[in-house]
């Protein structure tokens, strides 16, 4: 839109006897020449979409708290491609390239994941196939726009990659300050979820490391950013199967619910879906996963993560998926009533 009717309307003003009031005056024709120079130059666009997208990264957080978990599915899907569109327009702003790293790895784990988890307790194979491919989809482009993220920090990740002790001394000279903690985590869990989805394929399996490698850096940096998440990963790898590390991983999970109060219930669910299934410990098994049904939304902020949690803990005590633990089902399955 023209500021010159603006600036024609000011200039046909009649004369102000009030001091102030022109001072005023002259102060608004100045900014409105500093518009005429902004918009000469592209600045003003530039201002705009920067300032939206910082905006939109600080309000980010209080999504979070909404805990109705078909209405985040469809508010995910919309800012995901309200995030692309702030990337077109500003493809170096950094917090543009965090919104897509981040918005798409918590989409797929949060949807397209769920969905193909619950295919899987099925028949379906067509089902399975399609949530397994859009969880896919999303992880990789979380991954490919972390890459970017971290790259403006640091060069060299790609060449870093071709062993864990390269990788491990390229993020830890290279990222250094808690608040890297955040990037790196994102990163590494875009990575680790991409091999969880591809689990059948070896060539996908052998470049865990470097997911584990990141989000261990990220532990190291800030081991409470996000509710100590990067520890919960880690205890779920460390409990990836009987022959793994199930000591370490058990460690891990009793410190992260100690540390969040118990009010982060993703900690307990997976506690329960690795850990306490690879033991075949039944008895923490349901212990777990019926306090995740049961317990009142304990933290407001996190009603999202938590109705997720809900979400999965149910369909864990299935027959099925209980089944699937290994567990002896003479005995019945327990049915505990859900809490929102």
């Amino acid at each position: 839109m023209s500021v010159a009717p603006r600036v024609e309307h000011a200039l046909n003003r009649p004369t102000m006897h009030d001091s102030v009031l022109g001072m005023r005056a002259t102060m608004w024709m100045k900014v409105l020449g500093l518009g005429f120079a902004l918009a000469n130059t592209g600045c003003i666009k530039t201002m705009l979409a920067d300032g939206q997208i910082e905006a939109t990264r600080n309000a980010a957080p209080s999504f979070d708290g909404q805990g109705d978990y078909e209405l985040a599915r469809s508010a995910v899907s919309a800012s995901l491609a309200q995030f692309q569109g702030m990337h077109y327009l500003r493809p170096n702003n950094e917090d543009a390239l965090f919104l897509l790293m981040k918005g798409w790895t918590g989409y797929g784990y949060g949807f397209p994941q769920d969905d193909w988890e619950g295919a899987k307790l099925g028949s379906d194979d067509a089902a399975i196939e399609r949530a397994k491919f859009r969880a896919q989809q999303a992880f990789e482009r979380g991954i490919f726009y972390g890459t970017e993220l971290v790259s403006k920090h640091a060069k060299g990740f790609e060449t870093a990659r071709k062993n864990r002790d390269s990788l491990k001394k390229w993020v830890t000279e290279n990222f250094t300050k808690k608040e890297d903690a955040e990037n790196l985590f994102w990163l590494g869990y875009a990575w680790a979820l991409r091999v969880n989805i591809l689990q059948d394929e070896p060539a996908a399996v052998s470049t865990l490391w470097v997911g584990i490698t990141l989000l261990e850096r990220s532990a190291e940096l800030d081991p409470e950013f996000n509710h100590s998440s990067a520890s919960i990963i880690l205890g779920v790898y460390h409990a990836r199967s009987p022959m793994a590390e199930p000591d370490q991983s058990k460690a891990l999970f009793d410190s992260v619910i100690k540390r969040t109060e118990g009010k982060f219930l993703l900690a307990h669910y997976n506690y329960a879906a690795t850990y306490a299934c690879v033991k075949t410990d039944r008895e923490l098994y349901e212990k777990l996963l019926t306090h995740v049904i049961t317990a009142p939304t304990p933290d407001p902020s996190q009603r999202l993560p938590n109705a997720i949690a809900k979400r999965k803990a149910a369909r864990g005590l299935s027959r099925e998926a209980m089944m699937a633990c290994g567990f002896d089902m003479s005995q019945p399955v327990p049915k505990p009533e859900a809490r929102p």
